[in-house]
């Protein structure tokens, strides 16, 4: 079974930088792609970033700029960047990765969800 755990967020004043990281463990022969997701208070959980297997990237347009997704495959690791915090970044995060275990069977897994905290 493939877990994932997360760095711990935290709180940060506006305009401030806080990086994440997730740490993926268990039978995994290779990692599809990495996503970081995020959902605030009364709010549906939606995308932040997501790379590729490919290298390619996407991001949300509220966080394009600001943020830089990135990924150790060796490592199984992932990492999200965040830079010019603003309060409206104030959320629990999740990791995702999909990817295919050594039985070949393919996986979709989360973190534990991380809270980040952006004051003004």
């Amino acid at each position: 079974q493939v877990q994932l755990v997360e760095s711990e967020g935290g709180l940060v004043q506006a305009g401030g930088s806080l990086g994440l990281s997730c740490a993926a463990s268990g039978s995994i022969r290779n990692i599809d792609a990495m996503g970081w997701y995020r959902q605030a208070d009364g709010k549906q959980r939606e995308l932040v970033a997501i790379i590729r297997s490919d290298g390619s990237t996407n991001y949300a347009d509220s966080v394009k700029g600001r943020c830089t997704i990135s990924r150790d495959n060796a490592m199984n690791m992932g990492y999200l960047q965040m830079n010019s915090l603003k309060p409206e970044d104030t959320a629990v995060y999740y990791c995702n990765f999909l990817g295919r275990a050594w039985s070949l069977r393919y996986f979709d897994v989360w973190g534990q969800g991380t809270r980040v905290t952006v004051s003004s």
